[in-house]
């Protein structure tokens, strides 16, 4: 699948590190910052870089595997979730507000009928994914349908005017996915990868552990598996959606905000199938789900913000 990504140019970095370093200010005090405002100088090329009707895209999907025991939650948290944004009750809302995003939730595959209403756009490939401890989670169709399901929206709210897009998910069980989708584009091991995700006690991490490790020897994938085998096998739809959304982004020039661990799972993806999305991305925090280390390991990649957070959502996207 071809993305037309052009590369980042760094033909105003003269005039850009000029202006960065003719504040007043010792060379390079502000650390990261000045770092920030150089890829985003770049990203706009432009010396005043301005950010347009920034947007929040919350990407929401059931897994079938949920129904096996790898969340300590049940499946229809996943819709009850959505609901909640859609009134404007969940941390994201909160944060969202305060930072001036405009908050959309995608319905990407939820195992529910949710109508129309606002705020939400119906992008559903289908009430959820199937157990990929037993198959593959979804069709090499599905997937392909989803991933330019994504693009698309993203493609929608740059003809809108928007520059800057942060990215967020809901979908019990996607830690899990997350972990397997880690596991197969990083090479790390399958253990480093898992966390506890929405909460686990020992003995439901121990289950976690177990039940991904099956998948892992049903799938039987090799090690050089493309991005879209790997999502097939593994993903969810609201994580292969927000794939096609980041390249649908940064085809359009965007400023991609990268959330945590499930975010992240999905830009693995997305800088297999165009590496050149990784110049478009803005890394906003550090999660606590163990599998994000190696992440952020083979993106070569330093978030702004290290709070400790795993609630999802996009929340560290927002806060950054």
């Amino acid at each position: 699948m071809q993305f037309s990504i052009l590369p980042i140019k760094n033909t105003l970095d003269p005039v850009l590190h000029a202006k960065i370093d003719n504040k007043t200010k010792p060379l390079g005090a502000l650390g990261q910052l000045e770092r920030l405002a150089l890829q985003v100088g770049r990203i706009q090329q432009s010396l005043t870089p301005k950010f347009s009707q920034p947007h929040l895209l919350v990407f929401a999907g059931d897994h079938g595997a949920a129904k096996a025991g790898v969340s300590a939650f049940p499946q229809d948290v996943t819709w009850q979730m959505v609901e909640n944004f859609l009134v404007g009750g969940a941390a994201i809302n909160v944060f969202a507000r305060q930072n001036g995003l405009a908050l959309k939730v995608i319905d990407a595959g939820v195992a529910h009928d949710f109508g129309e209403r606002d705020r939400l756009i119906d992008a559903s490939i289908g009430h959820g994914t199937r157990n990929y401890i037993d198959e593959p989670a979804m069709s090499s169709a599905d997937c392909a349908a989803a991933l330019i399901k994504g693009a698309n929206i993203a493609r929608d709210l740059a003809d809108e005017g928007c520059n800057v897009v942060g990215f967020g998910e809901m979908g019990i069980g996607n830690t899990a996915s997350a972990a397997l989708i880690t596991h197969a584009l990083t090479g790390s091991p399958l253990i480093d990868c898992i966390g506890r995700g929405t909460g686990l006690d020992d003995a439901g991490l121990a289950r976690k552990r177990e039940l991904l490790t099956q998948a892992v020897s049903r799938a039987s994938l090799a090690a050089d598996a493309d991005a879209m085998t790997v999502l097939a096998e593994f993903g969810g739809f609201e994580i292969v959606m927000m794939a096609g959304a980041m390249l649908g982004a940064a085809e359009r020039g965007m400023l991609l905000l990268i959330d945590g661990f499930i975010v992240t799972a999905a830009l693995l993806a997305a800088s297999r199938i165009d590496p050149r999305i990784r110049g478009y991305c803005i890394f906003c925090h550090r999660s606590a789900e163990p599998g994000h280390q190696a992440q952020l390991h083979a993106l070569k990649a330093e978030p702004l913000l290290d709070l400790g957070l795993r609630l999802g959502e996009g929340t560290g996207a927002a806060l950054a």
